[in-house]
């Protein structure tokens, strides 16, 4: 399939004011030069052009115009694919944009899949595996943070160490194999010891490594934060409140909330979908009740919730009702309406963080959001741990390279025959290998890059 010359639309499909459509491949300069006439003096073909530089015309197909365009020519090795590249900037009309594409089409490619630009530049060295995923991350970044950190995974930071990694259990692979092939020679006790400290080190950079997994997987996918309580607590205008707009209808009337409703935003670096609930309460109401299941069903996903309590009204059994029920659960208790005299009585919290807040002046919101992201991230988040923020498929791999690397040693310090240490740590660095692609399968790569969009 590398052989192909491939096609896509690289920009979102829609209408705006461009589109830029992307070849790649062996004949992508010649596709691109049978349908492009350049307007003005120079008649020059592509093929002749140096690389790098833009060309302005026409898309012409069976002598009719399809769109007036900049053509971009970039010539292998020096692309994204290391292949030769050809990007087509036309109109961004849904039609015109099709238009020009199955032109392209039509002179001698095919479709790309999804991710296929990004699997080529894998393929042909460019990029490793992580740097891979990290273009999927960057164009899905939904906050600053996950924007740096997929950033510094595309600079290579964490294929560094993970290489580095790599390099030390070969090395020590071929030690001991060597052992193995001139089984006379024993191994001296220091050299022994030396192996088995640096199988300890690699155990440790494992051990770091996957403790950023967590962190990685929430800057990267945020949390989901349920606003729970009973009806008529300014559930939703804390919703209202936390976006910096209106967005749930805001009313006296009990009940005014009948379902869910969903909202984005970033919470001190975090991607937090908040989701405003119907009121937790016993109902006859056919609406109401299927209202509440659903926001029974929210909280039950819900990876935060932020419990809303009247102070200006005593503690009813409702409220402790489900005090009670969530005690269990990742927490905030938001105490509302501080602005009015405060009847709620003795604390509440049970070790779940208070935070006291007026919707309707917003004083204490801010604190609500640095305590939402203490609660979800304690502690600092550095640049040094934007670095080598682990995603799921990392975590997996080192987990196993983990667990195959401590059975080595072991059996190095029990004196079990070095082919049986031999093949533990192929294990575990194989393993190693697979988080940056030095160790792989068709189906890995194909699992990884058909979560990429068609263009890219």
């Amino acid at each position: 399939m590398l052989e192909d010359t491939i096609a896509a639309i690289a920009t979102p499909l829609g209408q705006g004011g461009l589109a830029v459509i992307r070849i790649s491949g062996a004949r992508a300069v010649t596709v691109a030069d049978s349908l492009f006439t350049p307007a003005g003096k120079s008649r020059k073909p592509l093929a002749t052009a140096k690389t790098h530089t833009l060309h302005y015309g026409h898309i012409v197909r069976d002598r009719q115009r399809l769109d007036e365009v900049i053509v971009s020519v970039m010539k292998a090795p020096a692309t994204f694919t290391r292949e030769d590249v050809v990007e087509i900037s036309c109109h961004g009309g849904i039609r015109s944009t099709k238009t020009v594409l199955d032109a392209v089409l039509g002179a001698g490619t095919r479709l790309a899949l999804p991710g296929e630009f990004t699997k080529r530049a894998f393929l042909h060295g460019r990029i490793d595996l992580a740097q891979a995923e990290a273009v999927a991350d960057l164009i899905k970044a939904r906050t600053n943070l996950a924007l740096s950190a997929a950033n510094e995974q595309l600079a290579g930071k964490l294929s560094q160490r993970i290489n580095a990694l790599r390099d030390d259990l070969m090395q020590m692979l071929a030690h001991i194999e060597a052992h193995i092939d001139f089984p006379d020679e024993d191994i001296e006790p220091d050299t022994l010891d030396g192996l088995v400290q640096r199988l300890e080190n690699a155990g440790r950079l494992i051990n770091e490594l996957l403790s950023t997994a967590n962190e990685g997987q929430l800057i990267r996918r945020g949390i989901r934060a349920a606003i729970i309580g009973r009806p008529n607590v300014g559930k939703s205008s804390l919703l209202n409140q936390l976006l910096g707009r209106d967005r749930a209808i805001v009313s006296t009337v009990t009940g005014t909330t009948r379902d869910t409703i969903s909202e984005e935003a970033q919470i001190r670096g975090i991607a937090v979908v908040f989701i405003d609930t119907a009121g937790l309460q016993e109902s006859d109401d056919t609406i109401e009740r299927e209202g509440i299941r659903r926001s029974r069903e929210s909280l039950a996903q819900a990876d935060l919730v932020l419990h809303v309590l009247d102070t200006s009204e005593p503690l009813t059994p409702d409220d402790e009702a489900y005090l009670a029920e969530l005690a269990d659960r990742q927490r905030i208790l938001v105490l509302n309406k501080s602005d009015l005299p405060n009847r709620l009585g003795q604390a509440v919290s049970n070790g779940s963080p208070a935070v006291s807040v007026s919707c309707l002046d917003g004083q204490g919101i801010e604190a609500l959001k640095e305590a939402i992201r203490n609660r979800v991230w304690d502690g600092e988040i550095t640049s040094e741990m934007l670095e080598v923020m682990i995603n799921s498929r990392h975590q997996e791999a080192l987990r196993r390279a983990g667990a195959s690397l401590q059975t080595a040693r072991e059996q190095l310090q029990a004196g079990t025959p070095l082919d049986l240490v031999a093949v533990d740590l192929r294990i575990g660095t194989n393993a190693v290998g697979e988080i940056v692609g030095r160790t792989t399968t068709e189906d890995l790569l194909d699992s990884i890059f058909s979560t990429f969009c068609i263009g890219k």
